[in-house]
């Protein structure tokens, strides 16, 4: 079940029935980063991209110290991150939007796996 982008995957993770624990996962892990955001549950799949999205630029661009916190707590692969690294700041974003959701996902899917 591999994504090509965070549409597909945010598709996927609904089909796991993993939407909300994902969300829940990504909100956690912004308290870790003492980053003072809340995504809801409630919002639909295309939302959550472009909130994310719109989020990741503002730190990326005001508060970057936060954006590099944010990318080790959610253990974002250095790996991943130098292939988008090289693009315009946008798709950067919207790739790193990506890998993010990737991460909560399969934080939320082998506890899910293992916890039984």
């Amino acid at each position: 079940m591999e994504s090509k982008n965070s549409i597909e995957l945010i598709q996927n993770i609904q089909k796991e029935n993993l939407y909300a624990q994902t969300v829940q996962q990504l909100n956690k892990d912004f308290q870790l980063a003492n980053i003072d955001k809340t995504i809801e549950v409630s919002l639909k799949p295309n939302e959550l991209k472009e909130a994310l999205n719109e989020f990741l630029l503002n730190l990326f661009t005001n508060h970057y110290d936060s954006y590099l916190n944010l990318l080790y707590i959610v253990d974002v692969s250095e790996k991943e991150l130098r292939k988008v690294s090289n693009k315009i700041l946008s798709e950067m974003i919207e790739e790193i939007s990506f890998l993010i959701l990737k991460r909560e996902f399969q934080k939320v899917w082998l506890k899910k796996r293992y916890s039984k």
